[in-house]
């Protein structure tokens, strides 16, 4: 190898440059030695903590209920740690129980308050439950990271419990003093309601959400609130959540699809009360188009948590479907033909129906249709007007 007689020997190589720029952002941070020690000492410990629970969840549709259960319960492991814990102390009965009340500490309170006879006996033991369950959940976790999610109510009081045990005979009136205080102060409701909350948010280190938040179930915008609160999580948008933003953005092919999916799952809540969007020009327009037309193809599904339809409502749901159906795939037919190059031309299927015949044509293969009363279509050519 021959010697570039013009290259310094002093001279700093390209990687060591850019070794130097990093130390120089580092030492914004850690100025000294013994700041930068003490942060490679916390980040080699953290390496060897066990690693916390990551949950996945997928095809949410808007179920806003199991949702909000499955994060309570963190599908069961909540309930797998108390059995652990108190497997060999406690019936069946007394886990579920216990369990419920870390699901739904407010609710669970008002039954117990009417049932219990002594309170503040059962107080003292739950707490000393709650506060053992606690400390499992958080055991894989550093102090910092705990106290974070403590709130702040009630931060120093959970620490202390969560690092004094009553085996130690030392400390045992401590914690007991304690937990008395939090009773006779009425403030045992509350400090339970907080704990349950510690659990559910340790119990689950990050919450990953595959995708499809939206359509079906009526309860996607209450989703989305929930997780905007949500301690840590990160989401994989699905081709239905997107579907939803193209709409928002203002297409109109996805403006219809969404208005579609709504109606064809009796979905009316999450468009007219989470969005505001007023349906009855819809309503209108399907009543003065589809009123002699029977729909039946278009009936809405109820299942899923859907809304619950007399015969009237349903009837006008499957026309305001059935026209905003129509709308949807003449709007599709217009995009297809102002991008040929995208080769979708055989999506327009409008095109292909056979009025006299009553038949449409797929993938090349002619369908009989079950019906045949479109009043709003004028098959002329592949390109179609809207409605």
């Amino acid at each position: 190898m021959k010697h570039d007689a013009n290259v310094s020997h002093n001279a700093p190589l390209v990687g060591e440059k850019e070794n130097l720029r990093y130390l120089e952002l580092l030492a914004q941070s850690f100025p000294n030695i013994a700041q930068a020690s003490t942060e490679i000492i916390n980040l080699q410990a953290i390496l060897n903590l066990p690693k916390g629970t990551e949950h996945f969840l997928a095809d949410l549709h808007g179920a806003f209920p199991a949702f909000q259960h499955v994060l309570k319960n963190a599908s069961g492991n909540i309930k797998r740690k108390v059995n652990e814990l108190f497997g060999n102390q406690l019936r069946e009965s007394e886990i579920r129980e216990l369990c419920t009340l870390i699901y739904y500490p407010e609710q669970k309170l008002q039954i117990v308050k009417q049932e219990e006879k002594d309170i503040d006996d059962w107080y003292h033991i739950t707490i000393h439950q709650l506060v053992k369950v606690c400390r499992d959940v958080s055991s894989k976790y550093t102090r910092s990271k705990v106290r974070k999610a403590l709130p702040q109510d009630f931060s120093y009081i959970i620490q202390e419990l969560l690092h004094e045990r009553t085996d130690d005979n030392d400390k045992a009136e401590y914690v007991n003093s304690i937990i008395h205080t939090i009773i006779d102060t009425g403030r045992a409701d509350d400090f339970i309601c907080a704990i349950c909350e510690v659990i559910h948010q340790l119990a689950i280190d990050k919450l990953h959400i595959l995708g499809d938040i939206f359509d079906r179930g009526p309860g996607a915008h209450l989703i989305l609130d929930l997780l905007k609160r949500y301690n840590n999580w990160d989401i994989q948008w699905g081709n239905h959540d997107i579907l939803w933003m193209g709409a928002c953005a203002g297409n109109d092919a996805c403006i219809c699809n969404v208005i579609r999916l709504c109606l064809r799952y009796a979905n009316l809540t999450t468009l007219e009360e989470a969005y505001g969007i007023n349906l009855v020009p819809l309503a209108t327009f399907a009543l003065d188009t589809y009123n002699d037309d029977p729909c039946e193809e278009f009936m809405p599904r109820t299942s899923g948590g859907s809304e619950e339809l007399n015969a009237k409502n349903a009837r006008l749901t499957a026309m305001m479907h059935k026209a905003i159906a129509i709308l949807q795939f003449k709007v599709e037919a217009q995009i297809y033909h102002r991008h040929p190059e995208w080769n979708m031309l055989d999506r327009d299927i409008l095109s292909t129906i056979d009025m006299e015949n009553k038949t449409c044509c797929v993938d090349g293969k002619t369908y009989s249709l079950t019906s045949c009363s479109f009043p709003t279509l004028t098959i002329q050519s592949s390109l179609l007007t809207p409605e």
